[in-house]
């Protein structure tokens, strides 16, 4: 956080640059941990990213791959250091009970089209175990339809020496934040990949969830690559 405060010194933190500055965070952060990581395709500087979830570490990666506003479950807020860091990133927050939590987001979302930074959601609304893809909810999606602004996929796969299950680095279920982190840190040999999909104007929200929802599925089904650590 010591360096979000410098970054005041400079100017203004506008969205922009509170983008920016969590994707030089996420980056440190990622260095720090020895996680390495993988992107393929063209990080979107605009409009709305969609991602599948596996775990916190989706949030690290991406942030790093490009500066974005992540929409975020409201008690991420109140976590020690991800939550500080997340709000003086931009972050979204949504209250997922809430009909009337979600319409404010939508309509934050679509303030923030326009800036050089996309938003991105996760449409599963929590994170799984990895078999599967969850159902992909379309509300999110409508601020982008309706303004007529680009869609891109972000999938993301998580690579481990000697053949270890994905779901090993999951965080899904009731699964402690603490004792889950520690035992990722655990994990010896794991990599990360980010595919970045083609930004597609749809045309109705539903269409968006279907088609991103079988874009990301179809390429988490391709086999996994052997991964250069030198990222």
């Amino acid at each position: 956080m010591i360096r979000f405060w410098l970054a005041r010194l400079r100017g203004p933190m506008t969205l922009e640059r509170r983008a920016r500055w969590l994707q030089q965070a996420a980056r440190g952060v990622l260095d720090g941990l020895g996680i390495h990581y993988k992107v393929d395709g063209q990080p979107p500087t605009s409009g709305l990213v969609v991602a599948n979830h596996l775990s916190y570490l989706d949030i690290l990666l991406i942030g790093a791959a490009m500066p974005c506003f992540f929409v975020a479950k409201k008690e991420i807020a109140g976590w020690p250091f991800f939550g500080q860091a997340a709000r003086s990133g931009g972050t979204i927050f949504i209250d997922r009970s809430s009909l009337a939590s979600a319409n404010a987001v939508a309509r934050q979302i679509g303030e923030r089209l326009n800036l050089q930074a996309p938003v991105l959601f996760f449409p599963e609304g929590t994170s799984s175990d990895g078999s599967g893809l969850l159902r992909f909810h379309s509300r999110l999606f409508d601020p982008a339809t309706k303004a007529g602004a680009p869609v891109t996929t972000a999938s993301i796969r998580y690579v481990i020496d000697g053949g270890v299950p994905e779901r090993e680095l999951c965080w899904f279920g009731d699964d402690a934040f603490l004792p889950h982190i520690w035992k990722v840190l655990d994990v010896r040999g794991f990599s990360a990949w980010i595919r970045f999909g083609e930004p597609t104007i749809y045309a109705d929200r539903r269409t968006a969830a279907e088609h991103t929802y079988t874009e990301i599925a179809a390429w988490r089904q391709t086999s996994a690559p052997a991964l250069d650590r030198d990222n």
